[in-house]
């Protein structure tokens, strides 16, 4: 097998400080953070809503939800990444969407270029890694789904 059909499509996702890696296809769409609606009473993590397709989905930080500070983006390059759902609730909420801190890029990533890395994740993330040495983290997408059903409900 040639080592191009060994690469991944991937996309970074820029947070506060780190960046998220993901496959492309749990990527449905990347939309302006400005059509972001707020939502009173909502946890900090919540930061609104989104109409999305005919849909209306929960807009989480997932900084925030990861322990973290940053919310809403800090600059105008911030974006919401409207993500596929793969959970057991996948029927009755398909997407969920997190706000970034600056426009997503693509790359085409080899099992090679990640190595897992040292300390603690944090409820939000599923692995700490490194990518060609720079930190990244993979998120625990089930446990976004778990705070989207929450909002969905509440």
């Amino acid at each position: 097998m040639s080592e191009n059909s060994q690469l991944l499509p991937c996309v970074m996702i820029p947070m506060a400080g780190q960046q998220l890696l993901l496959p492309n296809v749990s990527i449905a769409e990347i939309v302006d953070y400005a059509s972001v609606e707020r939502r009173d009473n909502a946890p900090l993590w919540l930061l609104g809503d989104i109409q999305w397709r005919g849909l209306t989905l929960p807009v989480i930080s997932y900084d925030i939800a990861n322990g973290g500070k940053a919310g809403a983006p800090a600059s105008s390059r911030g974006r919401v990444a409207i993500l596929n759902t793969i959970g057991e609730h996948h029927n009755s909420l398909p997407f969920l969407a997190i706000v970034t801190q600056g426009i997503p890029s693509q790359a085409r990533i080899a099992s090679s270029q990640v190595q897992e890395r040292e300390g603690e994740p944090g409820p939000a993330d599923l692995m700490l890694v490194d990518v060609d040495g720079e930190g990244a983290r993979i998120p625990n997408l089930e446990y976004l789904e778990t705070l989207a059903l929450q909002a969905q409900q509440g």
